[in-house]
């Protein structure tokens, strides 16, 4: 529940800040007695289709921390403490960025790694992927999150949710206001944007969001793929990710297939807003891996 607040507040606050920072520039002023003015409108789906996604990037790791109930390892309290910082370090070194923020949280088995900056990111993992493998599947795991920090897939997930947000914005504005003005190009009294301007704009606002959602999710995807090659190459060898995701994915790697499609069959249209592929195909790439 505190999850759910908390998300519903944050886009409620980034939503006045933006509103306000737009007013203050004048770049909400894109409808005019003249027509509808290009230039500000890009200037205003810029900074509402980036603004957000930039302040939810800054805020990530506070946000993380909160939300997820973290505690950060700033001096080991036992020996599994000491092993997970360690091991961070180690593949920190490897990969060449800093050395991220180690935090525990209460769980099933998961992990993850955010923060706006690759060298002061935060690398998480649950107690539950702790009961439940072993140090070398777990350091497989932590390996995946630092291979997310090294690759920069914050700051580039950032920028695709930026380009789709402001895409969104100004296409569905342009495509309002033809409406708009085609419903009313008979009444010669009325000025400003009528009920067609709104309601399209909605509609669009909503039905691009999912198209852009879509795409965003495909990105998420890939960049998952790409990251369990990261911590294979980080062990030295990827039997110990797959074993680590058959062990999350409940499936036994000697029956998986060779090959599997880039797009599954199964999980239907959900499928394609889903940020992280399914177990077999990520199992499947890594085995198919030269």
């Amino acid at each position: 529940m505190k999850r759910i607040f908390l998300f519903v507040l944050t886009n409620i606050a980034v939503v006045v800040v933006l509103g306000i920072v737009a007013s203050l520039l004048g770049v909400n002023r894109f409808l005019t007695a003249n027509g509808l003015n290009l230039g500000a409108l890009l200037g205003y789906a810029l900074i509402m289709g980036f603004g957000g996604a930039i302040i939810s990037l800054l805020i990530s790791k506070p946000m993380a921390k909160w939300t997820s109930g973290v505690r950060v390892i700033d001096q080991p309290q036992n020996a599994d403490e000491a092993w997970i910082v360690d091991t961070v370090r180690k593949l920190a070194d490897k990969a060449g960025i800093g050395m991220p923020e180690v935090g525990i949280f209460e769980g099933d088995p998961n992990a993850f790694a955010t923060g706006a900056f690759r060298d002061s990111a935060l690398v998480a993992v649950s107690t539950g992927l702790l009961q439940n493998m072993t140090h070398e599947e777990i350091e497989a795991v932590i390996g995946h999150e630092v291979a997310h920090i090294a690759n920069g897939d914050m700051v580039t997930m950032t920028l695709i949710q930026g380009v789709m947000n402001t895409f969104v914005v100004f296409l569905s504005r342009v495509v309002g206001y033809a409406v708009d003005s085609f419903l009313r190009k008979n009444d010669e009294e009325s000025s400003g944007p009528g009920m067609g301007y709104y309601i399209t704009t909605i509609v669009l606002d909503i039905l691009l969001g999912f198209a852009a959602a879509i795409v965003v999710a495909w990105f998420s995807r890939q960049r998952e793929f790409r990251a369990d090659a990261g911590a294979a190459k980080l062990m030295g060898r990827k039997q110990p990710m797959i074993n680590a995701l058959a062990r999350l994915g409940g499936v036994h790697t000697a029956e998986l297939p060779k090959s599997v499609a880039a797009m599954g069959i199964a999980g239907g249209i959900g499928q394609l807003f889903s940020t992280h592929p399914p177990i077999e195909e990520r199992i499947a790439a890594l085995q198919n891996q030269a």
